[in-house]
């Protein structure tokens, strides 16, 4: 018996293997038709031919992005003196190798290659920098009369016009906040920051309302929606970087609520951004809970963002969530279709919702995953998830090292978008954290079908003294 099940179990990974082959270079040559359709859709629509990421096109901009040595890193400064690490920019964003030629064994370009090259100069450096991340820098330094470089215009034809997607105050987050019912003074603040494709509501609609009025009496309760999501503003001339995803949610929240000591509870891709977090405020985290961290250790000789793209998409069609994530991180074009299928007619897709469940079912979950923008999601995707490979180990140092706060950890023993391992990989990084597995439940079920249970569990972590 033994035998003949991993007989079968090996012949459904070929076949799995086989069937994604052909998907897949289906995919690729779908890619590269929509490419030049979209090209064509954003000339007619809004007057300028956009670069994208499929392309390996590079621009040379002396006079226009220089870059200098502050504190060990390298600046890129524009006209508008608006500056970008070069290390927040992941390379997967325009090195995506073909499958044909991954297949192939043939290695995607260096990443020091395709993402700079320079030349010394007296004051400062020429680089050469992808086009499409140029275009977006040029047009957010752009002043008002400078018709050279236009910025995107946001939202962008594709994208939805709607009020909630386009919020009128563009530089802060939406915040849902709950405070204590008599309006008296807190003890500590609670963020609560959600995953990919998501909103604040993955948590005002689970697990807040079972906080206890206890708990409530000595602690503000925070939810954001992040940067390009829900109720947030989706700027078109962003690129969704850990540092501008972090920025926002400091001015959104720490310093416009004047958030002091505060517990952390993030989701999925919102975990990146707790651990970014509590290492810029290691006096005042006093606790983190992670759900279903993304973190992937990379082995010694591969390069960092490749190896976490292969690892969350690794372009299997099954299982279906596997498969939905290698079509999200893989193609730019087909990704911005599913887009304006679904986020740009959002609205409608939720009433249709309603009236075919007789408006029996919550719509939250799709709420957030319609309410965003493909340019948002596309650069939180790469920027954030792939781009950390080297940041988060970094961050789990200085949790270990600088932070005495309790680090807990809950995934989803069903979990098949983000493996167990991953869990555990944090726990090996920060031997005080504690992983609790839940069996039975996966990336989502882990908070949306035990939310009862979570707030009791999360109102006994943030009582416990260290």
């Amino acid at each position: 018996m033994a035998a003949a099940r991993s007989a079968l179990a090996s012949a459904g990974r070929a076949a799995n293997e086989a069937v994604s082959f052909v998907v897949f270079m289906l995919l690729d040559a779908l890619e590269l038709l929509l490419c030049l359709v979209y090209k064509v859709a954003d000339y007619v629509a809004e007057g300028a031919w956009r670069p994208c990421y499929c392309s390996s096109s590079a621009v040379a901009a002396p006079g226009k992005i220089v870059v200098a040595e502050r504190g060990g890193s390298k600046v890129v400064s524009m006209l508008s003196s608006t500056k970008l690490l070069l290390e927040d920019i992941s390379d997967t964003l325009y090195t995506r190798p073909s499958l044909l030629a991954s297949a192939a064994g043939s290695s995607p370009p260096s990443f020091s290659r395709r993402r700079e090259k320079a030349r010394p100069s007296a004051s400062a450096t020429t680089l050469t920098v992808h086009s499409a991340i140029v275009q977006i820098l040029r047009g957010k330094a752009a002043g008002a009369g400078d018709d050279e470089h236009k910025p995107y215009p946001s939202p962008r034809w594709s994208d939805c016009h709607c009020a909630n997607c386009n919020p009128a105050d563009a530089d802060r987050l939406f915040v849902h906040v709950e405070g204590p019912h008599d309006g008296g003074a807190t003890e500590e603040d609670v963020l609560f920051i959600h995953g990919f494709i998501s909103s604040s509501g993955f948590w005002t609609e689970t697990v807040l309302p079972h906080v206890s009025r206890e708990a409530r009496a000595r602690r503000r309760l925070f939810a954001v929606d992040l940067l390009g999501f829900g109720r947030s503003p989706k700027p078109a001339d962003s690129l969704y970087t850990l540092r501008e995803h972090v920025e926002m949610i400091e001015r959104s929240v720490i310093e416009r609520y004047k958030v002091g000591a505060f517990h952390i509870v993030a989701h999925s891709l919102g975990s990146i951004l707790a651990l970014a977090l509590a290492v810029k405020y290691p006096a005042a985290v006093k606790s983190i809970t992670l759900v279903a961290p993304p973190y992937f250790p990379v082995p010694k000789g591969e390069m960092g963002t490749q190896y976490v793209l292969r690892a969350v998409a690794p372009r299997r069609v099954w299982p279906a969530i596997a498969f939905g994530a290698s079509v999200a991180c893989w193609y730019e074009h087909l990704g911005r279709t599913v887009s304006i299928v679904l986020c740009k007619h959002h609205r409608l897709w939720e009433l249709a919702f309603r009236v075919f469940t007789l408006y029996r079912v919550r719509t939250y979950l799709m709420d957030g995953f319609f309410c965003h923008t493909h340019i948002a999601s596309w650069h939180t995707l790469h920027n954030i998830i792939c781009g950390s490979a080297g940041k988060i180990d970094k961050c789990l140092e200085a949790v270990r090292d600088q932070l005495t706060c309790g680090v807990t950890i809950y995934h989803g023993g069903d979990d098949e978008l983000l493996p167990v391992g991953c869990s555990y990989a944090v726990q090996s990084k920060i031997p005080r954290a504690t992983v609790k597995v839940i069996d039975g439940k996966d990336h989502v079920t882990i908070v949306v079908q035990r939310q009862k249970e979570l707030a009791r569990e999360l109102e006994e972590i943030w009582d416990t003294k260290r």
